[in-house]
Formats: C-alpha cells, structure tokens, sequence
C-alpha cells in the first residue's frame, strides 16, 4: 500500500505527455481535491476552470504558450488545464493579511494546487504548474473578466517517460530545524 510520502515523492512537474485523453471524471476528481483544501477563514478565494475542450486548447496553444511564452510551449502537448483564477476573499482574511502583510489568497491558492497536483499523481496523470503564460489571450479565451486575476495554470497529461529520475533536494539542515532557526 502507497503512503501519502510515497505519493509526494513521485510527484515530478511533467514537460512530454502522450496524445491520450483524461476522463472528464478523472479531471472532476482533480478540482474536487483542490475545492477541499483549506483556506484561510474558509474564504475558497478561487475558481477553478477546468479546460479539456480540443478547441479550446488549441486556442491556448496558438496565443497562450507561444511567442514570449513559447517557454512553456511543451504545455501545448497536455491534455487538459486547470486555470486558476483568484476571487475576493472575506473580510477577515483580508484584515488578517493587512496585518501580517500577507495576501493569504495566494498561499491557498498554493495550497489547493498541490491537491490538484497530489490527486492527478494518484491518478498516473502528470502535471506542471506554470506561471509564465498570456495572461491576457488566456482570460479572452476562458471568458474570464479582464479584472481578474489567473494565478496559475496547471497542464495535465499521462507522462510519455514512466521513469522516475532523482529529485535534487537539498540537505536537510538548510531546510528543516526543530524548535530554533
């Protein structure tokens, strides 16, 4: 039986998929996942657009990873997206993050990514959050309102490489420590 650190170890951000399709149930399980996330004050500061039409990604693919994004052109092969937009969030939270100088919107909507991303492995379906994209062409696509805000893009698709290459991380004494820095 897989752990849940067994999950997470595996978890790579994929860059080659296979032409094969995701379930639409499959891509409902992944944002499922991410609207169970906690949130700061239980705002849910977000809308998930889950993106698995062939037209659509086609779109996405002549205007959002081309050109100056032509970075993340590898996206362009991923069978389905999820967009991730971000919404107001309550009152509270809002104060909360004043105060802290915080905007707790973007760690939940951290949060809720790595459901998505955990949930799909589970599934044997690779993802890569991407921040780098047209924004702009991208919320004309998705008929997303030009004051708001797509945080991230998460690319979904069956890995064509099944091997697990080593992840580099680094030692644990630079990163974890108990009950001091």
């Amino acid at each position: 039986m897989q752990t849940f650190l067994d999950l997470i170890k595996q978890r790579r951000s994929i860059r080659a998929y296979e032409a094969r399709p995701i379930a639409r149930e499959d891509l409902e399980l992944c944002v499922e996942a991410a609207r169970y996330a906690p949130s700061t004050c239980n705002a849910q500061p977000w809308k998930f657009i889950a993106v698995d039409d062939a037209n659509t990604k086609t779109a996405m693919s002549k205007h959002v990873f081309s050109g100056f994004y032509n970075m993340n052109s590898f996206a362009k092969e991923a069978a389905a997206f999820v967009a991730v937009v971000s919404e107001r969030t309550k009152f509270p939270a809002w104060l909360a993050g004043k105060f802290r100088s915080t905007d707790f919107r973007h760690i939940d909507i951290g949060i809720a990514c790595a459901h998505i991303v955990l949930q799909a492995q589970e599934l044997g379906i690779g993802t890569c959050v991407l921040g780098w994209f047209n924004e702009k062409k991208f919320k004309k696509i998705l008929s997303v309102h030009p004051l708001k805000k797509i945080e991230l893009v998460i690319a979904l698709g069956y890995p064509k490489d099944a091997q697990l290459h080593e992840k580099a991380l680094k030692d644990k004494k630079e990163t974890v420590s108990f009950n001091k820095y």
